[in-house]
């Protein structure tokens, strides 16, 4: 991607004021949140992540971002324009992605936090996402190829047998193997339930596939000489609906008793999807035909199989939504720190748009956005890291209950975020914006679909609302609640005007819990009705307490500019944009069971 080019002196050409944006790393910000907001360095007080003290922690995000900002950022470009073409049968990828691909895997960040038993690199859990988020934001669609292979490699490691993950794992964590997840069929979206993909037995202990998917991210491609695919399918004596599904791992070529490539295995992809954006990232319809798998787990136990995959893919998800997030803002901020455009209200000669009060007012909700969001999304792996690695029981349990609740609110909010700053930095560039020359345009197309894969939004909002809020008694808002509020006391007196929004929010979500909770007892539609707008404000909420924990670990920075930038943000999004979880709750508690009032046949009456 180019950098910014400026006016010609004579504005012969005003319509080439800017060419496409320059990719930066916030690494600034990423240091602050993992080591002064959430001091990820307490993870090295465990045995399992007693190597990823502070510095290397660092050393980590800073080797990353040059990797992404020199050699994957740039093909973001080409990778929307060329995008990846189906011909002859095969995919055939945007010049430059096997390499950025190899360069990727072969310095081990495909690995960063798998098991080194199977050459991962065991770092932490939260430090991959810092470096999925970085990722996501110089290029989206590339990092479908490496996420879908981690997200293959969490489901094998987490389920199959000792014999499966020996031939398997060790390819897919240092990436010399790619690998995806299969579970949608023309007939089955959401509802995984009505998958028809069969499996038949064999006398070796294998099984022969048949059947269809679709919307396969990198289901074919020859990045890699081998692509390992997770597949839900149904053995012919199983029940219906989810609980007669049963996981498979099914190579694209066989593998050898050596461990080397085999032949062509019956797996193939008939087309790809012309799509609205992520066109560097091939979506596949795929077909098996006899194509010879190994069970992963228990027959009949899929679902359960694939969701410990999903949970951390949905996480995925939200990075990927969170990068966008960053790329629209900060390509936003730059644009209007050059664009001379308008005399100020104060009057005087013509200035950089951003002295103007309604662009001022879009970058500082974009970047309020972008900068809480990052938190949430990054305190949501760490407690996935304290989960499986404290050695106490009860800590155990917190964070895993933290994680349940905060991963359908980082995967819809941040993509629904993701989609709202992409329209605003297009706003924010005006006509330009809707130009395809700039680029900014194709942030708000890749971002539409984060909020419809892996569940969409409006079923992580029924997830939340139907599962999470009833969990153990609402044990798992009660800790969020307790947790605001040990916040509140230690530094409401470092940002007071972000403690006062921040009590309010509280309580008008803790009013709009104890009404959903009884809805759904008393009326489950209007519970259902309620939920988007719920999962906003409870994720809003999660912001202020951000915001607030920012607002107190800036004010004693040296980096004055830094400081300034943290603690302005901070009361804007107390004043603008925190107040929003008061009418929100409110709403719902009005309205919600108007919705079900019109009856269907009346909502396009003539």
């Amino acid at each position: 991607m180019r950098g910014y080019a400026p006016a010609s002196p004579d504005n012969k050409y005003p319509h080439r004021y800017l060419t496409m944006p320059t990719f930066k790393a916030p690494v600034r910000d990423i240091n602050f949140v993992l080591n002064d907001v959430l001091n990820v360095g307490q993870l090295a007080e465990f045995e399992r992540y007693a190597d990823a003290t502070p510095d290397i922690v660092e050393g980590v995000v800073d080797e990353a971002a040059k990797l992404i900002e020199n050699q994957i950022a740039p093909l973001n470009q080409a990778g929307d324009t060329v995008g990846a073409q189906f011909k002859d049968g095969h995919v055939e990828m945007v010049d430059g992605f096997k390499e950025a691909f190899q360069a990727y895997a072969e310095n081990g960040w495909m690995g960063l936090s798998a098991d080194p038993e199977y050459g991962g690199q065991g770092l932490p859990f939260v430090l991959s996402k810092a470096v999925e988020d970085m990722l996501c934001a110089g290029n989206v669609a590339f990092a479908l190829y490496p996420g879908l292979t981690q997200g293959c490699y969490e489901g094998l490691e987490a389920n199959a047998s000792d014999e499966i993950k020996a031939t398997y794992l060790e390819k897919l964590a240092n990436g010399e193997w790619a690998g995806t997840m299969c579970m949608t069929e023309p007939q089955a979206g959401s509802d995984v339930g009505a998958v028809k993909t069969k499996a038949e037995p064999q006398d070796d202990g294998s099984y022969l596939l048949n059947g269809g998917k679709i919307f396969i991210s990198s289901g074919q491609h020859e990045m890699t000489p081998n692509i390992v695919h997770f597949v839900l399918a149904r053995l012919p004596d199983s029940p219906p609906g989810v609980k007669g599904l049963t996981t498979f791992v099914v190579p694209r070529k066989l593998v050898n008793a050596d461990g080397s490539v085999g032949d062509d295995n019956g797996v193939s992809c008939v087309s790809i999807e012309e799509k609205m954006g992520l066109h560097g990232s091939c979506t596949c319809t795929m077909q098996y035909d006899n194509a010879r798998g190994w069970m992963v787990g228990k027959p009949n136990q899929g679902i359960q199989s694939m969701f410990v995959m999903m949970n951390k893919a949905r996480i995925m998800v939200g990075m990927q939504g969170l990068g966008q997030c960053e790329l629209a803002t900060q390509t936003a901020i730059r644009y209007a720190q050059d664009r001379v455009q308008g005399k100020p209200l104060t009057g005087g000669d013509d200035v950089p748009i951003i002295a103007h009060p309604d662009v001022r007012r879009m970058l500082l909700t974009m970047k309020a956005i972008t900068e809480g969001a990052r938190v949430m999304a990054y305190e949501t792996s760490l407690y996935e890291d304290i989960s499986v690695a404290s050695p106490d029981e009860a800590q155990r349990e917190a964070a895993s209950d933290w994680v349940e609740l905060g991963t359908p609110l980082t995967k819809a909010f941040c993509t629904d975020a993701a989609v709202e700053l992409g329209s605003l930095a297009i706003q924010v560039y005006g006509g330009h914006g809707y130009i395809k020359e700039h680029g900014v345009e194709q942030i708000l197309r890749d971002s539409k679909i984060l909020c419809l894969y892996e569940g969409t939004n409006g079923i992580q909002a029924m997830d939340l609302v139907r599962r999470k809020i009833k969990m153990k008694g609402g044990a798992l808002p009660q800790r969020f609640f307790d947790k605001v509020e040990a916040e509140l006391e230690t530094y409401a007196g470092d940002a007071p005007e972000v403690a006062d929004a921040l009590r309010t929010a509280l309580a008008a979500l803790k009013d709009g819990t104890a009404w959903l909770q009884q809805q759904l007892k008393d009326d489950p539609d209007a519970a259902g009705a309620g939920a988007v707008p719920y999962q906003r404000a409870f994720a809003l909420t999660w912001l202020g307490m951000n915001w607030l924990r920012m607002a107190a670990k800036a004010k004693v920075l040296p980096d004055d500019a830094f400081k300034q930038g943290k603690l302005a943000t901070a009361k804007f999004f107390a004043a603008a944009i925190l107040p929003e979880v008061g009418s929100l709750c409110s709403s719902i508690q009005r309205n919600a069971s108007l919705t079900m009032d019109l009856p269907a046949e009346a909502f396009l009456a003539a």
